[in-house]
């Protein structure tokens, strides 16, 4: 099926500021030893845990916020090497399990904040997009493969989707990696969407074109 693709915004940003809950503030300010984190007011929660984070040195901190998160992913070992190693590097965007970036970069930005800058500062790309079929209506909500396929055609030949994954985003190739490399979509109409990635995945400066059109191959099932 031939698409138009319009790229309509593209935004770099450093956090995701609706990742974060209040409830998940309470809990870490719990876990900071703050007392009564559930009596304060919703809108000092950020500013308190912060406060309450920097009685702790960073790598004990990154621990805390790490084991909060990600205790069922990972080990006590692999916990206290990435604490270690977001000192040094993006450990967001090179983490070998993909499916843990996006988890990682909100973790590392939380503590990038509140440190003022002790970690690394990574980033992530925000962009809307609409992908509008050149005959018919979407029946379905595109998937994240479906949606990087569509993209390959208005993105650099630089761009590292396309570098690592040629044949994934080229040819009728399944491209299970793709719903890690892409964190978030959404869409109301099946039309318009909005994207959340890595900026490491997939930058501005990636984009090519506004404008442009994809092809997406539909799989039919032998019966």
């Amino acid at each position: 099926m031939n698409y138009q693709i319009a790229i309509k915004r593209a935004n770099t940003v450093d956090e995701v500021e609706e990742y974060w809950t209040n409830e998940d503030y309470i809990k870490l300010l719990e876990k900071f030893d703050y007392p009564d984190a559930a009596d304060a007011d919703p809108s000092t929660l950020r500013e308190l845990l912060f406060m309450a984070i920097s009685d702790f040195e960073p790598r004990d901190a990154a621990v805390v916020v790490l084991e909060y998160k990600l205790s069922e992913d990972l080990n006590e070992g692999q916990i206290q090497q990435i604490s270690n190693d977001m000192f040094l590097d993006k450990v967001c965007e090179e983490y070998p399990e993909i499916g843990l970036h996006s988890t990682l970069f909100h973790i590392n930005q939380l503590l990038f904040k509140a440190y003022n800058g002790t970690f690394p500062n990574a980033k992530a790309t925000i962009i809307e997009c609409s992908f509008a079929p050149a005959e018919g209506e979407n029946e379905n909500e595109l998937t994240k493969e479906s949606i990087l396929k569509l993209l390959n055609n208005g993105l650099s030949g630089s761009n590292l989707i396309k570098r690592l994954f040629d044949s994934q985003m080229t040819e009728n190739a399944p491209f299970p990696e793709a719903e890690d490399i892409l964190w978030d979509v959404k869409t109301t109409d099946k039309v318009n969407y909005t994207i959340k990635t890595s900026e490491y995945w997939l930058s501005k400066d990636d984009i090519i074109a506004s404008e442009f059109e994809g092809v997406l191959e539909i799989v039919v099932d032998a019966e």
